[in-house]
């Protein structure tokens, strides 16, 4: 496929499936538990994936990397880096050319494919990816991948500000536990982003309308006296 022919209204965004989250035994010193449903997510992910090449749908991968002196982290990042007593090679390390930012084997990317290198949480910011939607001509946006209440949550935001319908497979997304995973969730669908398994969302004709059409959408209702 044509990476600037548009060929479909809706784009799948790929978010931060690095090989860093192999590494547990380094973000075990930030204090990060293991990714919730790991394994099953990125099999969710590699399946989507297979559908949405199958439809013709656009494909846009993000890497979050860093320089090495870290240098371009925030000031909290580099607060929290400097914390670890570590030596540098023990800690994860997202260089653009090294492992830990690859883009995992399972879910790799395709020719055709565009990925991009993002520098913080949001994939609009700094990047070209208002850009590359705008020229192929996309008006939904599926964000999956890592993590539900950083990255995903963050870019779905943006997206949303910046005029894209949005939907967050809830089966091919995960973060640091489950509480935080359907906290976020809870948090995209009072936003009206439609929350659904991977293959509501990208079923023939998915109207991505349940945000209206289910009352208190994400809300927890109080209990009645």
């Amino acid at each position: 496929m044509n990476a600037l022919a548009p060929v479909a209204d809706t784009a799948v965004l790929m978010i931060d499936m690095q090989n860093m989250y192999l590494e547990q035994d380094k973000r075990d010193r930030f204090g990060w538990p293991p990714i919730f449903r790991f394994d099953e997510v990125v099999a969710a992910c590699a399946e989507l994936l297979e559908e949405a090449r199958s439809q013709g749908l656009p494909i846009i991968y993000t890497r979050q990397v860093q320089r090495a002196d870290g240098a371009d982290m925030t000031p909290s990042m580099r607060k929290l880096r400097a914390s670890v007593p570590a030596a540098e090679e023990e800690l994860v390390d997202t260089r653009p050319d090294g492992w830990a930012s690859e883009i995992l084997d399972a879910v790799a990317p395709q020719p055709g494919d565009i990925v991009l290198e993002k520098l913080r949480w949001d994939a609009f910011f700094r990047t070209e990816l208002d850009v590359i939607l705008r020229n192929l001509g996309v008006r939904r946006l599926l964000v999956a991948g890592l993590q539900t209440n950083v990255c995903v949550e963050t870019t779905s935001r943006s997206a949303m500000m910046m005029g894209f319908e949005v939907a967050v497979p809830d089966d091919a997304v995960s973060t640091d536990g489950e509480a935080l995973h359907v906290a976020a969730l809870d948090a995209m669908r009072v936003l009206y982003v439609e929350v659904a398994p991977w293959r509501e969302l990208l079923a023939p004709g998915a109207a991505w309308d349940r945000a209206f059409t289910t009352p208190s959408y994400g809300r927890v209702m109080p209990v009645a006296p």
